[in-house]
């Protein structure tokens, strides 16, 4: 092996990760089938999909937040430590805070509504660092408010007085607390007006392209629909449709040239206002009645009959994907 090639580990390695949920009368439904990706160091891996497709149950999976009803398969590791076996105490006093900072889908409902931001910070810092006393206290949950550029005039109001945007800045900072390696941000624009999302975003990314504790890199797998904040902030790109990742790419050839490879790909792309504003024809398959073979089959006008097998494996699963020579013609 070269002495110059780069063999840093990746943050988080997922592999074959599965989730079926168990339903009344024997059936299941296959939430998510064999997902797999790495996010290295300093890189932000944004997990996109129309709603439904899966995102958040792989997410929910990671944290070991499923409910009793869901049996997982794969492993997902992070650091020496499977996530997907790990019990619950470790879980919640080794993971969650600690090794994966999670950044929620609606921080209003994840703010504790009868206690100031400043006390939240407070508590959080008490339980994931090894701060001690009023005073370094404050200063570290200061500290953390600045460093998710919330504002330290709002540290003492409640969380129905924030603005979406603060909302969002204070569920940050909460996030940042622990150093976790791994930053997950589950749909972190929803609610949010343009200018906001882009600032959401951009803090995002600076807090992965900034080093942690002891000069480690930070990742970021941010989880979201929103097109435009992934071509935003995002090294790669990975593609979710009826619990598959479909196409895995560099966010700079997926949102430019030669564009993306998979039918749906490319025609999630083709759906947004500043292109061809051209919904993708149908409906997506029931998670609990996928068919055997290519599950967007029924809605692309590249399907044969090859599509009623399933896809092979690699970083496009389609039998008859886009080529550039599709791209230039």
């Amino acid at each position: 092996m070269s002495a110059g090639l780069d063999v840093t580990p990746p943050v988080l390695s997922v592999r074959g990760l599965s989730v079926r949920f168990l339903m009344p009368g024997g059936r299941r439904v296959a939430a998510v089938t064999d997902a797999r990706f790495d996010v290295a160091p300093g890189e932000c891996l944004a997990l996109i999909g129309e709603s439904g497709c899966g995102k958040s149950v792989l997410a929910s999976a990671l944290l070991g937040l499923l409910p009793g009803n869901a049996r997982t398969a794969g492993s997902a590791l992070l650091g020496g430590l499977d996530l997907l076996t790990a019990d619950e105490r470790t879980l919640a006093r080794t993971v969650r805070g600690r090794l994966i900072g999670l950044v929620p889908q609606s921080p209003a409902a994840h703010l504790t509504p009868v206690r100031t931001v400043r006390s939240q910070l407070e508590e959080t810092v008490a339980a994931l660092t090894a701060t001690r006393g009023r005073a370094a206290l404050r200063a570290a949950a200061e500290a953390a408010a600045e460093r998710a550029a919330f504002p330290a005039d709002h540290l003492d109001r409640h969380p129905h007085q924030l603005s979406g945007g603060l909302a969002q800045r204070a569920a940050t900072a909460l996030a940042l607390v622990g150093d976790a390696p791994l930053l997950l941000a589950d749909e972190p624009t929803t609610g949010l007006d343009r200018d906001l999302v882009d600032r959401t975003a951009d803090e995002l990314r600076r807090h992965v392209d900034e080093p942690g504790e002891g000069g480690r890199g930070r990742a970021l797998l941010m989880i979201t629909h929103d097109l435009a904040a992934a071509e935003r902030i995002a090294d790669r790109v990975a593609v979710m449709y009826a619990g598959r990742i479909v196409e895995l790419a560099d966010a700079a050839a997926f949102f430019g040239s030669p564009g993306p490879r998979h039918p749906y790909s490319r025609g999630l792309l083709q759906a947004l206002p500043d292109r061809a504003f051209t919904p993708i024809p149908g409906m997506p398959p029931e998670l609990g009645d996928l068919p055997d073979g290519c599950a967007f089959a029924a809605r692309c006008d590249r399907a044969t009959d090859a599509c009623a097998a399933p896809p092979p494996p690699g970083t496009v699963a389609c039998h008859h994907p886009h080529v550039p020579e599709d791209v230039r013609a």
